[in-house]
Order: structure tokens, then sequence, then C-alpha cells
């Protein structure tokens, strides 16, 4: 049996009705429970995500795995748990799966960590402003970002969990070093569509969108340009 635990990070993922949709979206068929209070996520007494733990038919937790990889190793614990207590057959192998699109396994390159906008977790912000708190500001973007650097350009108000751009155009800027660069937005209160452009290294993406890049992975400056206001950001990801 598997059972999914869905612990929020952000005020949005409460919503049990993004959480179905995800789950839809993602063709999850197993349970996914709601942990919005964090209970479940204290009493493992977890601090990772993802983080898969093993559980044979005592209740005892007889493995766990922190964070992305080593999927072999995980797989194996699986079998061994299914051969102790399931069928006459015995399971031996590795499943092979490609994931794709977001589910696509992480690059062995990551050297940029995750990151957050809002000023209770933001680190390493480099605007030549000092980042406000429930107060809008107009920020001027870094001129030389550092390996791991961001800022944000144009008036924004920012939150304990994110930055809401107050008018438009306004740009967040990012230097990192990662196959994959992903953020985690929100749409204006009023649902309307919100206009962007991407740029790596000041030019289109063109095969890099997404952005996944296609080439070595090196260090890039990552720019996307809002052309719309009401635009929340919340982190960005890498992979």
């Amino acid at each position: 049996m598997v059972i999914g635990v869905h612990t929020p990070e952000f005020g949005f993922e409460k919503d049990p009705a993004n959480v179905k949709n995800g789950v839809s979206d993602l063709h999850v068929s197993f349970p996914v429970l709601m942990d919005s209070d964090s209970s479940i996520w204290s009493a493992f007494r977890n601090n990772y995500r993802p983080a898969d733990y093993f559980i044979d038919r005592n209740g005892r937790i007889w493995h766990h795995h922190y964070g992305e990889g080593d999927y072999a190793e995980s797989e194996g614990g699986i079998q061994k748990l299914l051969n102790e207590n399931g069928p006459s057959e015995k399971m031996s192998g590795t499943v092979h799966i490609t994931g794709v699109g977001i589910e696509a396994p992480p690059s062995d390159d990551v050297q940029s960590p995750e990151t957050y906008a809002g000023y209770a977790r933001a680190e390493h912000f480099l605007s030549r402003q000092r980042m406000s708190r429930d107060s809008q500001q107009a920020y001027i973007l870094p001129l030389m970002p550092f390996s791991n650097g961001w800022g944000v350009g144009g008036l924004w108000k920012t939150g304990p969990e994110h930055d809401v751009l107050v008018t438009a155009p306004g740009k967040v800027l990012y230097r990192f070093h990662a196959r994959d660069l992903h953020m985690v937005l929100g749409p204006a209160k009023d649902g309307r569509p919100i206009r962007f452009k991407v740029t790596l290294d000041g030019a289109a993406t063109a095969d890099d969108h997404g952005i996944r890049q296609q080439g070595r992975v090196q260090d890039r400056t990552f720019d996307i340009e809002f052309l719309d206001p009401g635009v929340h950001v919340f982190s960005f990801t890498f992979g």
C-alpha cells in the first residue's frame, strides 16, 4: 500500500481544490492525505521534501530516504518488504522508468539551493534596496549578481511568503547553476492571465525553454519580466 502525505509550504497549498487538481494533473492514483497543520510531519520528525518511509506489516519503519535520488535503493527496499509478505513469486531487478517534463530526474550538477522570495525565509537578496516587510517598495535589479544571488526590479510588495508585483512591468533575476530552474508562482487575485518574457544571459531561451538547458550546465543569469501586475512569486527550485 502506498499513501502520500501533503504537508504545505505555502498558504495556497492548504486549499483542497488546489491539491486535488495537482494530484489529478500528475496522475497520482494512490490516496494523498492533507496535513495542513503539519501534525504528521511533526510526528515523523521530518525535515525533508520529499521523504519516503518504508513501513512493514508490524508498523515498524524499516527504512527511510530523504530527498531525491537513490531510486534503485528505495525500490530494493520495497521489493524486500513485498517478498517477505507478498506473493510466492519473488521480485527482483529494478524497473527502469524515464521521467519527462517536471517528473524528469534532477541533473548531477546542481549547485543552487531552493530559495524563498518572502521575507520570512529569503536569502541572498541582491536588489539595491533593502527588502521591505508588508509594504510597497521600488527596487532596482543588481548589476552583477553573484552565484545564487537574486533580486527584483520594479514596484513590489513583500510578505512573509511571497512578493507581489504592484504595477507592471516588473522583473525577477537569479544567477544559478543547474540544468533546470523552476519558479513557484501564483496568479493575480482576479485570476486574469499575466504575460511574461524570459531570457537567459540576456538572450531568448531558444531550446532551453522551461527553463531546462540542453547543453553543458554552467552559471547562467535567469531573467523574467512580467508585463501585467498581480503575480505572486513564492520560490525557486532547481534540478
